[in-house]
């Protein structure tokens, strides 16, 4: 297989990549026929994935929107995969040119896009990291230069949380990144759930065991699982909903029910 000039030197291309799954979804171009081939093998049994992503970004676009409305200019995007168009520093920069931004993956291809995608831009920048090693991620260069942490921040976890197994303990994660936040600050999180898939959960659960199969196991969560990630936030309204009820223009008849799958919700530091 011919290696892409963006594909960086380190990486396995012979292996898909949920980042790089989740750029085919979106109509994105930084992804190889072994993503697209999983991603293809996923929507078989879950042929509304694609859906799903969209109703998560548009979901991110709004929620950053009313940051950025709010007068918070700091950004801290973990597990932010491939920038892709109408990504946090485009969607806060345009409300407020001098937001800072810093994103955070641990696909090296994620990390190589952001540096190519904000070359030159001073208010943005990308990280390699965890978010099972918050302290790591906080201390970074990156995020000391543009994060100051005692002013408030907007945390997104979005579409990420799903990837971390209960072993891993991501409610500590959570926990830890929220008690660096000052006060006003706010998480931004989605999470995959079988409540709310238009499927029946053994059909589903088909499209689970392909990431199972690529070594990324997907960890659906119930609503009441994916509410105690917002312990010590006070949930900013609707609450946790279906990412197409949070805050979005009145849904045409026809919205996809696909996009109902999953958990959204705000939540802010008192």
């Amino acid at each position: 297989m011919e290696r892409p000039a963006w594909a960086p030197r380190s990486i396995d291309i012979s292996a898909p990549s949920v980042a790089r799954i989740y750029d085919y979804y979106l109509g994105g171009s930084h992804n190889f026929e072994v993503d697209r081939e999983a991603a293809r093998k996923a929507m078989e049994f879950m042929p509304g994935l694609p859906k799903i992503m969209q109703a998560n970004r548009a979901f991110m676009r709004r929620a950053v929107c009313l940051a950025a409305d709010e007068g918070i200019t700091q950004f801290l995007d973990i597990g932010s995969g491939i920038p892709t168009f109408g990504n946090v520093h485009e969607v806060a920069q345009a409300v407020n040119p001098g937001a800072h931004v810093v994103y955070v993956d641990h696909d090296p291809v994620a990390v190589a896009h952001g540096e190519a995608v904000l070359d030159g831009n001073q208010e943005a920048d990308v990280v390699a990291g965890d978010l099972r090693k918050p302290q790591e991620i906080l201390s970074s260069p990156q995020v000391e230069r543009l994060i100051d942490l005692n002013r408030p921040v907007a945390l997104l976890l979005v579409a990420i949380l799903h990837f971390v197994e209960e072993a891993d303990d991501p409610y500590s994660a959570v926990a830890e990144l929220r008690d660096a936040l000052a006060p006003g600050s706010l998480l931004i999180l989605t999470h995959a759930s079988y409540e709310g898939i238009p499927l029946p959960p053994q059909r589903a659960e088909g499209a689970v065991g392909v990431y199972k199969d690529i070594r990324n196991p997907l960890i659906m969560r119930s609503r009441d699982e994916i509410a105690r990630f917002f312990e010590g936030y006070d949930m900013v309204e609707p609450g946790l909903v279906p990412m197409p009820r949070w805050r979005a223009q009145p849904a045409s008849e026809e919205e996809d029910p696909y996009a109902f799958s999953g958990f959204a919700g705000v939540g802010r530091t008192a």
